[in-house]
């Protein structure tokens, strides 16, 4: 892959990024106050471990991409200040949009460079944009099937819901 390649395909994956954030942010604004300890099977994570999840990791690995390292993933305890739907809310608000834009400044050179994922493998920067856009998502559909459990209404993700029609 080119450098001027890899540009393009960054530029098309932090729109689709973009994109996506406002659609998370709506999910994490309707999860409900009380019932964070849902989880639908002892080995899924909690309601709240998800809330965690989402603005920690997507931060994180656009920070990594950015910083064309990758480090220790954040620490997801209590330690990390998220306590409830609003400070993912701020957290995500605050730091998604400023690590995207990091991924953004980065030249195609940089893009191309092969980083090494912790010794589970390696890939182009470019391929973990990818990757950030993919896990993002996942989550947020996670977190989406637990909303009615807790007790909320599924906002529109790619369309109205059975909630907002």
């Amino acid at each position: 892959m080119t450098p001027q390649e890899a540009k393009t395909i960054a530029d098309f994956l932090i729109a689709d990024f973009a994109q996506e954030m406002q659609t998370t942010q709506r999910v994490l604004e309707a999860v409900p106050a009380d019932h964070l300890d849902y989880r639908p099977d002892a080995k899924a994570k909690t309601g709240l471990g998800l809330v965690r999840h989402i603005p920690l990791e997507d931060e994180w690995l656009l920070a990594c991409v950015a910083d064309g390292v990758f480090v220790p993933p954040p620490d997801d305890s209590d330690a990390c200040g998220i306590m409830n739907a609003g400070d993912a809310v701020a957290r995500y608000k605050e730091k998604v949009p400023a690590a995207l834009e990091r991924v953004r400044g980065m030249s195609g050179e940089q893009l191309t460079a092969v980083l090494d994922l912790l010794g589970m493998m390696q890939a182009p920067a470019v391929s973990f944009l990818a990757m950030a856009v993919k896990h993002s998502v996942h989550h947020r559909g996670q977190l989406s099937t637990y909303l009615r459990p807790m007790g909320g209404a599924v906002p529109g993700i790619y369309g109205p819901s059975a909630d907002t029609q």
